[in-house]
């Protein structure tokens, strides 16, 4: 009984870019008490789970007034006296009672949140910390990073059409040796910027701001960001999120930077061209979400050297990385709670992806808060890969310092993942 729920409350709060979100807290019969906060996508796929946002003129539209009531007058009744440690038989109640595909009557951020929080308040009932509660007697690992140096696309006013120019530190051997690393790329990709008469402030996920003329010159800075800090030989590699839904569907892709239409064919090329000039390891959505073929042909043609990654093309969905198995598409997903709806489909995912032999990278999202969840989440479940953005602002840095705690919590049992989170093996 010490572990039912007894109150569950909702409350706005305000995220990382001063929009309204969702925090719901749920507290125990003994005493437990546990908080979830809903994070919100800029770049959304198609397939993900809906926010509940209220329109009109309030906040821009992003009011979550009538997601609250929802959690207020059905989900909350719905919950009370069930047991926190049934996180499915919670979820499957929500989803149930919500009675869409997609969340979009109770809101994907009600439902998200409220499975956050409950998870939360089961691991504070045992007196352990989320990550050993999540991982029980499995092995757990550090994720290897992958760290936001430039933002592009949706996170900054298209400067370029690139959506994150990121860095993994594969030659890290801790996850403290790992945020060193990325540091010292960040702040020398800072003074290039600053010498070039380009550094214009940090975008949404605290990535540099970028003032490009092309796609191309921003993975030159990058590399020579890399080089600059002093590394070499593929030390510290590049990842890409392209999100290239944001300019192509229907298998024509229109670049806002490159001032032409290119053939999905045309532009899986550019791609090609680009990984074989720069040290790339890992890209992140190269075609759009519509474009199955394409991302075949692109993962037939680079998935034995570089990870190729499925967001919006696969949106934590089991069933949708089973069918990416079937048609030999990708050989990575990332997991974004929010994007599944509830933390046990997003389980379900991992699932999946573990059982395919894809490799796995816990994402945040670009509204983010302090909450820390997904670095628990990454180690609890040995994802081997996490990338929330940036290394600068609290609401990235809350992450990447929590893994450190983890890191020192795990003493001589601590162990990076490093390259060997990858698909395949590092250049």
């Amino acid at each position: 009984m010490n572990t039912h729920i007894i109150a569950l409350k909702s409350r706005r709060i305000w995220d990382s870019r001063g929009r309204p979100t969702i925090e719901v807290e749920v507290a125990l019969v003994g005493g437990a008490i546990g908080r979830g906060i809903a994070p919100a996508g800029a770049s959304c796929g198609s397939y993900e789970a809906i926010e509940l946002r209220d329109g009109g003129n309030a906040f821009g539209g992003y009011g979550v007034a009538t997601a609250l009531a929802n959690i207020e007058r059905e989900i909350a009744p719905a919950l009370i006296g069930k047991d926190a440690l049934n996180q499915s038989e919670i979820d499957h109640i929500m989803i149930a009672l919500d009675g869409t595909p997609n969340k979009s009557r109770l809101g994907g951020n009600a439902i998200i949140a409220t499975s956050m929080a409950v998870l939360n308040a089961a691991a504070n009932s045992q007196h352990l910390p989320l990550w050993r509660y999540l991982a029980g007697d499995n092995p757990v690992s550090l994720p290897l990073p992958e760290i936001q140096i430039f933002g592009g696309g949706a996170h900054a006013g298209r400067r370029i059409d690139i959506q994150d120019l990121l860095v993994m530190p594969i030659a890290a051997t801790s996850m403290d040796e790992a945020l060193a690393m990325v540091a010292e790329v960040y702040r020398a990709a800072g003074d290039l910027m600053a010498d070039a008469g380009k550094r214009a402030g940090v975008a949404d996920e605290g990535g540099w701001w970028p003032d490009f003329s092309s796609n191309e010159e921003a993975l030159q800075m990058l590399t020579r960001s890399i080089e600059k800090a002093g590394y070499q030989n593929g030390e510290v590699m590049i990842s890409l999120d392209i999100a290239a839904s944001e300019f192509g569907s229907g298998g024509c892709y229109r670049p806002g930077l490159e001032l032409r239409e290119y053939t999905t064919a045309e532009w899986i090329a550019v791609l090609i061209n680009w990984i074989d000039k720069y040290p790339i390891l890992s890209i992140e959505d190269p075609v759009a979400e519509d474009d199955a073929g394409g991302m075949i042909d692109f993962t037939e043609a680079v998935g034995d050297r570089v990870q190729v990654i499925g967001d919006d093309f696969l949106v934590t969905s089991a069933t949708r990385v089973r069918k990416a198995v079937e048609q030999g598409a990708c050989n990575a997903v990332l997991i974004k709670p929010n994007q599944a709806g509830t933390i046990s489909e997003t389980m379900a995912a991992m699932s999946a992806a573990r059982a395919a032999g894809f490799s796995t990278i816990v994402s945040a999202r670009s509204g983010e808060s302090e909450d820390v969840m997904i670095a628990h989440l990454a180690v609890g479940w040995n994802a081997g890969q996490l990338k929330v953005g940036s290394f600068a602002r609290s609401e990235r840095m809350a992450k990447w310092n929590e893994l450190l705690r983890i890191e020192e919590a795990l003493g001589a049992k601590a162990r990076f993942a490093g390259a060997g989170a990858l698909p395949i093996r590092s250049r």
